[in-house]
C-alpha cells in the first residue's frame, strides 16, 4: 500500500479538523493504515515549549512533517491538521515527503471569527493574544493545492468527499474502497457540480 501525507491547512475555525476526522473514519473503515496528527495534540506532545514566533511555528511544522515522512515511507496515510500559515515551510514538507496532498480549507475570516471554536479570535481582536494568524499575523494561501474546498459554502461531508475523490484520482486510494450508495453518490455529485468542484 502506497503511503501519502494529506496536509490540511487553513485558518483556525475553517473546518480542518472536522473534515480530517471524516476522511480518517472513512479510510479506517476501508481498512487503510491511517494516522491523524492534529496541531493541538502535536503542540502538547511533540512541540511542547515551542512558542508562536515565526521560528517556533516553522519548527513545529517541520516536526510534524518529519513524523508524516516516517509514516508515509512506511505505507501509512498520514493526515496532518495544522494551520501552517507559511507557504515556504509547507513547500519544505512537500519536498521532504514526496507523496503529499495539500488540502486548503478556504473560509472567510469573518466566518472563522463567527465560529471561533476556542475563543481565540475574540482574544486576538482584544489584543490579549499577539501574532494570531489572520488577525495580526499573515496566512499565506496555498498557490496550487491538490484540493481546495470552500468550507463556508460546503458541508464537511461534501468537503471530505472531494478530498477522497482527489485521492482516488491521484491513485492513492482504490475507488471501490470508498464507494457510497449510487443514490448518495449522485446527490453528492450534483451538489459538487453546482458548486463548481466537478
Amino acid at each position: 500500500m502506497k503511503g501519502v501525507t494529506i496536509w490540511f491547512t487553513g485558518l483556525s475555525g475553517s473546518g480542518k479538523s472536522t473534515i480530517a476526522q471524516i476522511v480518517y473514519k472513512e479510510l479506517k473503515k476501508a481498512g487503510y493504515k491511517v494516522e491523524i496528527l492534529d496541531g493541538d495534540v502535536i503542540r502538547t506532545n511533540l512541540s511542547k515549549g515551542l512558542g508562536f514566533s515565526k521560528e517556533g511555528r516553522d519548527e513545529n511544522i517541520k516536526r510534524v512533517g518529519f513524523v508524516c515522512d516516517l509514516l508515509t515511507r512506511n505505507g501509512v496515510i498520514a493526515i496532518a491538521v495544522c494551520i501552517s500559515p507559511y507557504r515556504e515551510i509547507r513547500d519544505f514538507n512537500r519536498k521532504r515527503i514526496g507523496n503529499f496532498v495539500e488540502v486548503y480549507t478556504k473560509c472567510s475570516l469573518d466566518e472563522c471569527i463567527k465560529r471561533d471554536p476556542k475563543g481565540n479570535y475574540k482574544k486576538a481582536l482584544a489584543g490579549e493574544i499577539k501574532n494570531y494568524t489572520g488577525i495580526d499575523d499573515p496566512y499565506e494561501e496555498p498557490e496550487n493545492p491538490e484540493v481546495m474546498v470552500e468550507t463556508d459554502k460546503t458541508t464537511p461531508e461534501e468537503c471530505a468527499r472531494v478530498v477522497l475523490d482527489v485521492l482516488v484520482k491521484l491513485h492513492y486510494l482504490e475507488k471501490k474502497d470508498i464507494e457510497v450508495s449510487s443514490e448518495e453518490e449522485e446527490k453528492i455529485k450534483q451538489r459538487l457540480k453546482s458548486l463548481g468542484y466537478l
